[in-house]
C-alpha cells in the first residue's frame, strides 16, 4: 500500500527515506521518485517500481554546490552554468568522482546531477544530509507524472509513499552533457539552448 503524506510531514518522509523507502514527491519540474543516495537496495526497488532498464542510471539530486563537487568533477564551465541556472530545471552530465559507487552510475564514468529549485525538496536533501537518487515518477515508457493523481494512477501499490503537492513548470528538466570539451544539449526543457549558449559565450 502506498502511504500519502502532506508536505508538513517532512520529518516523517525523511525518516522513511532513511529507512530505505521509495517515495514520490513534487519538484520544480515534474513529480520525482527518489531514494537515499547511498542505499543500493532502495535503488533496486525504485527501478523495479518503474520497470526501468537496469542499464539506465538514476540521476543524482543535490541540495547545494558542495554536494555537487563531492559527486562530480567541477570546472570553470560548470561553475558558470551553475551560477546561471542552479538551483533550477537543469540536469548536468558530468565526470563522476572516483568515490562515487558504481551502482549509482551503472559503472559509467559520468553522472547526471540536478539541484532543484524547490524548497521542499531542498529541505528533504538537507534533512537527509546527503544527496538523493531521483527520477521521474512514472512507469518506464508511460507519461511522466506531473500531478499527484497521475502518479497514483501509475504507481499506487508499487511505491512506499507519495507526498501530495503541486509541481512547478510541469516539464522535465533540460539535460546538457558537460563531461567532454564540447557541451552537448541532450534534451531541451524549461531552460532553452539560447540561454545556455549565452552563458557559455561569456568564457
Amino acid at each position: 500500500m502506498t502511504i500519502i503524506y502532506e508536505k508538513e510531514q517532512i520529518e516523517t518522509v525523511i525518516r522513511e527515506l532513511r529507512a530505505g523507502k521509495v517515495i514520490a514527491f513534487p519538484t520544480d519540474t515534474v513529480y520525482g521518485l527518489g531514494v537515499c543516495y547511498d542505499d543500493e537496495d532502495a535503488l533496486q526497488r525504485l527501478k523495479a517500481a518503474k520497470g526501468r532498464p537496469e542499464n539506465k542510471p538514476i540521476p543524482t539530486m543535490v541540495g547545494n554546490r558542495r554536494q555537487l563537487a563531492e559527486v562530480a568533477v567541477v570546472n570553470e564551465t560548470i561553475e558558470r552554468l551553475a551560477d546561471a541556472f542552479l538551483p533550477g530545471a537543469l540536469t548536468l552530465i558530468l565526470r563522476r568522482r572516483a568515490q562515487v559507487a558504481d551502482y549509482v552510475t551503472n559503472g559509467l564514468d559520468t553522472i547526471g546531477v540536478r539541484m532543484p529549485d524547490d524548497p521542499f525538496v531542498l529541505a528533504l536533501i538537507d534533512g537527509l544530509g546527503k544527496p538523493m537518487l531521483v527520477t521521474s515518477a512514472n512507469r518506464s515508457g508511460e507519461k511522466t507524472g506531473t500531478t499527484f493523481e497521475e502518479v497514483m494512477e501509475q504507481l499506487d501499490g508499487r511505491i512506499d509513499g507519495i507526498v501530495r503537492g503541486t509541481c512547478g513548470c510541469l516539464s522535465a528538466s533540460t539535460i546538457i552533457d558537460v563531461s567532454q570539451e564540447e557541451v552537448r544539449l541532450l534534451r531541451e526543457g524549461p531552460i532553452c539552448r539560447e540561454a545556455i549558449d549565452k552563458v557559455l559565450a561569456k568564457a
